[in-house]
């Protein structure tokens, strides 16, 4: 659901899917060809990730539909979740490390603790969105990612033609994002990595003068600073959006914020992102949830959701 004020049904179409048996206003991820949800039931979402065959935890999936996918009894990877929180892997000749693509962009995965692979597949619908307003800039394109984890927004900004900070405070990740964008040819391109807490590197762009003409942001629900500070997302999301803000170019393009919490739903993402951004640098902001197809059932998976602004 669309949660703007919209000058015409024309802005409508431009920034929504209609997607698959009725979802209407959700942006999907539909142009993968090396991933896919197969199926969902009980509590888990089947997934092919290239050859590979995982089932993971999903919150999303309250229903217990028929298992009817082979797949189901053909995995390669299964996340068990623990009652006490957590939970681990188990793996059915799975390499440790393998690759797949998205257009031009390669991604290598790695399982990992807490379910993870190192890619938010649900994401490329945003890549999509962003890299199309860069190429169309005609000009020269500084970006910053911020919270940017293995890289995808990165590669997907930089193949598009921008100049990028990736940031996150995660060396280990940071390390993995460099990987990614080796393999996919960007090892040269104009991206900067940096270590850092990113409430503390803004503070200090800020300070520098410096801006930016595309941010993007990916923050997490819950984490911690460099000398203790408690990150909540629910407290600590609408300062840092304030805060960030001022670091957008007079002749910005673009700003991206997602979501994976429960209680920030598009509306409040669309709240925030016109209090704190379209006040100051007019434009308009529009948020929905973001979703991947589901193979078997026509049907799409929510993912979270996320909220963009653009100047025009």
């Amino acid at each position: 659901m669309l949660h703007f004020p919209l000058p015409s049904p024309i802005i409508i179409y431009r920034y929504c899917k209609i997607s698959l048996k009725g979802t209407k206003f959700m942006w999907i991820a539909d142009n993968w060809k090396d991933y896919e949800v197969i199926d969902t039931s009980c509590g888990e979402k089947l997934e092919r990730w290239g050859r590979y065959i995982l089932l993971r935890p999903d919150p999303q999936v309250i229903w217990n539909t028929k298992k009817e996918r082979k797949e189901w009894k053909h995995l390669n990877g299964h996340y068990h979740r623990s009652n006490k929180g957590g939970g681990e892997w188990e793996f059915f000749d799975l390499p440790n490390e393998w690759s797949i693509r998205y257009g031009e962009l390669t991604f290598h995965l790695k399982p990992f603790s807490f379910k993870h692979t190192g890619l938010f597949p649900e994401q490329a619908v945003n890549w999509d969105w962003f890299g199309n307003l860069i190429c169309q800039a005609g000009r020269p394109v500084k970006v910053l990612n911020l919270f940017a984890y293995t890289g995808g927004a990165t590669l997907a900004a930089a193949h598009a033609g921008a100049s990028v900070t990736h940031v996150d405070a995660s060396k280990g990740m940071v390390t993995w994002a460099k990987e990614n964008a080796a393999a996919s040819g960007l090892s040269d391109a104009p991206i900067r990595y940096l270590v850092d807490d990113c409430v503390k590197f803004v503070e200090r762009e800020i300070r520098r003068g410096n801006t930016y003409d595309g941010i993007i942001m990916d923050p997490p629900s819950y984490g911690r600073g460099p000398k203790g500070e408690i990150w909540k997302i629910e407290e600590s999301i609408y300062p840092f959006l304030e805060l960030t803000e001022q670091l957008l170019s007079k002749d910005a393009l673009f700003f991206l914020i997602n979501s994976y919490t429960t209680g920030l739903q598009p509306a409040v993402l669309t709240y925030m992102l016109n209090t704190a951004i379209v006040a100051k640098h007019g434009g308009q902001a529009v948020s929905s949830e973001i979703g991947l197809p589901v193979t078997s059932k026509g049907l799409v998976l929510p993912c979270g959701a996320s909220g963009r602004w653009t100047r025009s």
